[in-house]
């Protein structure tokens, strides 16, 4: 079984997209900088100038490494392990077949049973639903080469 990847985000950016988003996060940190220089002595008694640095601070370092394709959400489904990114902040988490207990497939969710009592969710979206199916299949055969237990599930509202 090779490596599958699917994209987890609603939609690519083209090349000149992720440039400008690249610029953008700089020019933000760089404002951050220069409004924290020039009102540093203010920073004392204003709570909001500090908001506004942080908030700059944290956008720039977002639409940098979106600009870097750092912030793409997906879910990689190899031979023994399977990597999900689910957070465009957050590494990916990396679910080992030895460690994953079992999987119950529900059709807009996945759960991951894992042996040390934790569990991990992946949730699709439901405005593009192309991408579901494929991953339930991978899942699946995942699931058949390392003898894990699965269960489908059907949510009835």
């Amino acid at each position: 079984m090779e490596s599958n990847y699917y994209p987890l985000d609603v939609n690519k950016s083209n090349k000149l997209t992720r440039i400008f988003q690249l610029i953008f996060g700089i020019i933000c940190i760089m404002v951050a900088i220069i409004w924290l220089i020039l009102n540093f002595n203010a920073l004392k008694s204003s709570v909001t100038l500090w908001i506004t640095i942080i908030f700059l601070i944290v956008f720039g370092y977002y639409q940098i490494i979106s600009g870097l394709g750092k912030a793409e959400k997906f879910i990689e489904i190899g031979q023994d392990r399977i990597r999900l990114k689910r957070n465009s902040f957050l590494p990916p988490t990396v679910l080992k077949a030895d460690e994953i207990e079992k999987i119950e497939i529900f059709p807009l969710n996945i759960v991951f049973f894992m042996k040390q009592n934790r569990t991990t969710i992946l949730r699709f979206g439901t405005t593009y639903t192309d991408n579901i199916e494929p991953v339930k299949d991978s899942i699946l055969s995942f699931a058949a080469v390392n003898t894990l237990s699965i269960e489908e599930k059907i949510e009835e509202f």
